[in-house]
């Protein structure tokens, strides 16, 4: 990387450009997207599949 330049990434909730360095809430741009975020996870709109959910969905065939 180019001395001078700072690495600039899109905050992944809102997509506001942001600059990790420094940053409290990287990835995000802000404390409010960052809980945000974590009100998705908890409220169970996020999810990460397992086997064990395929596995059930087969069974239930």
């Amino acid at each position: 990387m180019e001395e001078g330049k700072s690495i600039v990434l899109p905050c992944p909730r809102c997509g506001k450009e942001t600059k990790p360095e420094g940053n409290p809430f990287r990835p995000f741009c802000s404390r409010r997207c960052k809980l945000i975020d974590l009100g998705k996870w908890v409220e169970g709109e996020y999810v990460i599949p397992s086997q064990d959910d395929e596995t059930e969905t087969e069974d239930q065939e």
